[in-house]
């Protein structure tokens, strides 16, 4: 019989040597009602670098933060390492990540993955995300359509039950501002 886990995690992406840093610790999700959780989460981030080698060719490196001094325009991959430990399905799984502040988000892999625009008020896809802005001197507020400078948070809404000792990776790509 599955057992249904409704369960939300929220593993904050902090910010890298000064930057981004505290990766790589494992995370513990709870269900809603704050019980543990038998999925546990673990986080990664590195930076990604377009490196030459003797011959020319371009090579996609990654490296982690404390390897190289992490700069303005720097991508940086965020990861999540989700695995269910548990002998039954879970169901109904979420992870939720903040952006870091020093992150601007560019991209996420998964395409059923949602963002917001407003601190995890409303989610869905980025096309689809309006933002309101401070009308000019007395003028009416404005709506705009949101972009990616305005992404608050990341979540994945995990569609399929995550099997029995299953493990899933998720990510997306920032640049640092």
């Amino acid at each position: 019989m599955k057992r249904n886990f409704t369960m939300t995690a929220f593993v904050i992406l902090l910010a890298a040597a000064p930057i981004i840093g505290g990766w790589g610790s494992p995370a513990q999700a709870q269900t809603q009602s704050g019980a543990p959780s038998a999925v546990t989460l673990r986080s990664d981030v590195k930076i990604e670098r377009i490196e030459r080698d003797a011959k020319g060719i371009e090579k996609t490196i990654l490296f982690t933060p404390k390897d190289v001094a992490v700069v303005p325009g720097d991508v940086v991959v965020f990861t999540l390492f989700v695995h269910n430990s548990s002998a039954q399905p879970a169901v109904g799984f979420t992870a939720s990540n903040p952006m870091p502040a020093a992150v601007r988000f560019e991209s996420v892999a998964e395409d059923w993955a949602e963002v917001s625009v407003d601190n995890g008020v409303h989610w869905g896809k980025l096309a689809d995300l309006k933002v309101q802005t401070k009308g000019v001197a007395g003028t009416p507020d404005v709506e705009r359509a949101a972009t990616a400078q305005d992404v608050t948070h990341v979540r994945w809404v995990f569609a399929d039950a995550i099997a029995p000792g299953a493990r899933r990776n998720i990510s997306y790509r920032g640049a640092v501002k």
